[in-house]
């Protein structure tokens, strides 16, 4: 993977804006800015220690918090909410960050972008809308916008060409699990998405499952237990990122609140017809993590049974 040696840089009276292409798929380097282990590596400004990711809620009015060390033993602490998140193409956060006193020095609002030039190449752009910070010269925070804050961003774009490399490519990471049902999408929906419904499906063949409580809004969350022929319990939890119904769920899939996310899953509903593809798209941040998931828990083997007594529910539903 490449990329420009510097960063196309466009300032205004307002934005600071930083572009880099990318010789990576738009997927992966969409993953590189949600999920923390990968942002930990990258977020690392010249003159700044690897930082320690506090939090990084990404979905709307989700928040992240990030503790920066300085070289010379200082720190500081950038934060925000973010505002806008659309999967592959866009993320948009309030911007804030505190110097060692608490006092914040600057106060922006960001968009960056993620734009597919090709199958490997992708177009970054970040956009910093400045906001006047009290007590500031005006001046001074422009300065600042134009040298610190973007230089920043320079430099992180640059950590991020190498970290890139390094990632598993998706493909290796995943599990896909296509079905084509005779039913319409919002019936596969609302039994997706309703606890009566998908507590008597919801499993590979032999296990019951037991929900707790289902909150199917992002940042919401289901708590269930799988109960295996055994008797052996298994604890889930699955947060939810994106809501789109009736098309679209994208959750973090964990154990519980000390446990939250194993893998990041997916389920699409496209009408086809009178009926409905299902695409269940689970990934895992490492290949090994994948497929220690698939030889220790049969999760291929799983995830199909578990379709196929859906399609079975679907039919007795009909």
């Amino acid at each position: 993977m490449s990329a420009a040696r510097k960063s196309d840089l466009e300032v205004s009276a307002q934005d600071v804006v930083v572009t880099r292409v990318f010789d990576a798929p738009v997927e992966l380097v969409y993953e590189a800015w949600t999920r923390p282990e990968h942002v930990a590596r990258w977020w690392v400004p010249k003159g700044f220690k690897p930082p320690e990711i506090l939090e990084l809620d990404v979905r709307v009015g989700g928040k992240w918090r990030v503790h920066m060390p300085m070289l010379d033993g200082t720190h500081c602490t950038a934060y925000g909410v973010y505002r806008e998140i659309v999967p592959n193409e866009r993320i948009a956060w309030d911007d804030f960050c505190d110097d060692k006193d608490g006092k914040y020095f600057h106060k922006a609002f960001v968009t960056v972008s993620f734009e597919e030039l090709g199958p490997r190449k992708t177009r970054v752009t970040v956009r910093g809308r400045l906001e006047g910070v009290p007590g500031r010269d005006p001046m001074w925070t422009m300065a600042f916008m134009e040298e610190g804050w973007s230089g920043g961003w320079n430099d992180n774009l640059e950590n991020l060409v190498a970290v890139l490399p390094t990632m598993d490519p998706i493909a290796s990471r995943e599990i896909v699990i296509v079905r084509s049902y005779d039913a319409p999408r919002e019936l596969v929906w609302k039994v997706w998405t309703d606890p009566k419904h998908i507590d008597r499906w919801w499993g590979p063949n032999g296990f019951t499952n037991e929900t707790h409580s289902m909150d199917v809004r992002p940042g919401g969350k289901w708590r269930y237990t799988m109960h295996a022929a055994d008797g052996t319990d298994f604890p889930n939890l699955i947060t939810y990122l994106v809501v789109e119904k009736p098309a679209r769920l994208e959750y973090d899939h964990g154990e519980d609140d000390a446990n939250p996310r194993q893998f990041r899953g997916s389920a699409t509903f496209e009408a086809e017809g009178k009926g409905t593809k299902l695409t269940l798209r689970l990934v895992f941040a490492t290949a090994r993590e994948r497929d220690v998931t698939v030889e220790k828990y049969g999760a291929i083997e799983g995830g199909n049974q578990t379709l196929d007594r859906l399609g079975e529910y679907l039919r007795q539903a009909g």
